[in-house]
């Protein structure tokens, strides 16, 4: 055979062979396994019921624990018990949201997660088994200090929930309940590094030097010398864009009558003197003490509770609610404590006794920290916002969180419950609490109220939903 080509034949050879290489190369590539986005399930989605066909009742009593929890586990302040309903909301959506497939986990977005646990793809899950057990495991890491009794209530519950819940395919159960671990450790490991881990020890520091100067805070009827958790502020929230937020500023500290600054602790010190009964009722339904109660984010996490049970809402809704309000109340307080600790704001106490009435009682006791902002406005609007997104606007429910406790007979005060036409409504009667209550200028709650909408609408903004 002649090994003799034509020139135009062996061109066309040429351009044959180079077509040839191109479509292997394509071949090849598309053979080739995809990256996949580390922070999203894999290609091949869970199987088995989607997270919105299982009833909220796993979320509705982890919840109720968790509030009991904190009232009756030593060191959990307002401040430590912001961050464990945070890490706790969180670990409840994370370990369902792969068994949404419309909905968007939270891991790329929230500051120093990168990535998280994924389901295994193409096999079956109980969504409520895998929130039963983050549940049961992120609480037990954040209340390792709690009493034998209170951790026998959390093992309790969790075998109750996992023998209510569990299904036929004993395969599928255990892989959820090692699904739910696993996201819960992950969390945990990253909380770490948050600067609030273990808190509870250092609600006092006693190494915190008071800054001293007119104006500045000042121990009040407590007696305590130290400040609660003075360096809280520098901790990292769960959201970039909060902690971005410009810092609001007070008014110029001043004693000169026509000041504005005075006229703010004027009012209160006039309030003092005509609070009517229902005031009264307000003041101590918001106070939420640490011990006595399950503290002031507590009050939000408690709202929330009420939110899914009153609108019926199923595991889905319930995650995400308990996620937002944990968020926005942690978030609330980090950046509450921050602007706190830079201004170190005078209480009513130390200013009205100091240039009005030296001999001055308030209504209530001042909490042991700076005044400016109020963390009970801050963290009510911040919770506000993200529930209004969840539930509406126009969102009625009566708040029945302190109904049971016994009469503040000091004050001639019982707790009945309070009912509100929205979100914002509550939020607005918690700051106007602790202007009632004497320990917050109107200044302090309207900042809080204004600072906390910020952060809620931040939270709401996070890609929730693909």
């Amino acid at each position: 055979m002649n090994d003799y080509l034509p020139p135009s034949l062996s061109k066309i050879y040429q351009r044959l062979g180079i077509w040839a290489i191109a479509f292997m190369l394509v071949f090849v590539h598309a053979c080739r396994v995809q990256p996949v986005d580390p922070t999203q399930p894999g290609t091949g989605s869970p199987t088995g019921k989607t997270a919105d066909q299982y009833s909220a009742d796993v979320a509705i009593q982890w919840a109720s624990l968790q509030l009991k929890l904190t009232k009756t586990t030593a060191g959990f302040s307002p401040t430590v018990a912001s961050r464990a309903y945070g890490y706790a909301g969180i670990a409840m959506y994370e370990a369902i949201v792969p068994g949404l497939p419309d909905h968007q986990s939270l891991a790329g977005q929230l500051q120093g997660l990168t990535t998280l646990p994924l389901p295994e793809a193409n096999q079956t899950y109980n969504w409520a088994l895998s929130a039963n057990a983050a549940q049961a495991s992120i609480i037990r890491n954040l209340y390792v200090t709690t009493s034998a009794a209170n951790k026998a209530l959390i093992d309790s519950l969790e075998k109750v929930l996992n023998a209510q819940f569990k299904e036929s395919d004993e395969p599928a159960n255990q892989r959820s309940i090692a699904f739910g671990q696993k996201i819960a450790d992950a969390l945990f490991e990253w909380s770490k590094t948050d600067g609030g881990h273990e808190g509870y020890n250092r609600n006092f520091p006693a190494s915190y030097v008071v800054p001293t100067g007119p104006g500045l805070w000042q121990p009040t009827e407590n007696g305590l010398k130290i400040p609660m958790q003075p360096y809280w502020g520098q901790n990292r929230t769960f959201l970039k864009a909060n902690n971005d937020l410009p810092m609001p500023k007070p008014l110029s500290y001043s004693t000169d009558v026509k000041s504005s600054i005075f006229a703010q602790y004027l009012d209160v010190y006039a309030k003092s003197k005509n609070l009517t009964q229902v005031e009264k009722e307000i003041a101590v339904w918001w106070a939420d003490n640490p011990t006595d109660t399950f503290t002031p984010p507590g009050h939000s996490y408690s709202i929330a509770t009420i939110a899914v049970k009153t609108a019926k809402a199923n595991l889905a809704k319930a995650a995400e609610t308990f996620a937002r309000t944990g968020i926005a109340v942690s978030d609330a307080f980090v950046l509450c404590w921050r602007c706190k600790f830079v201004y170190n704001n005078l209480r009513p106490y130390t200013y009205v006794r100091l240039a009005i009435d030296p001999k001055w009682i308030p209504f209530w006791p001042a909490p042991p920290f700076p005044g400016y902002p109020s963390g009970h406005a801050t963290q009510s609007s911040s919770a506000a916002t993200v529930l209004s997104d969840l539930y509406g606007d126009n969102f009625a429910f009566t708040d029945d969180s302190h109904v049971g406790r016994e009469k503040d007979v000091s004050r001639n005060v019982e707790f009945k419950p309070r009912s509100f036409k929205s979100f914002m409504e509550s939020a607005q009667e918690s700051a106007d609490s602790r202007f009632f209550g004497n320990i917050h200028t109107r200044q302090d709650n309207e900042t809080g109220l204004a600072e906390g909408k910020k952060i809620g609408a931040n939270i709401n903004a996070l890609i929730w939903k693909k």
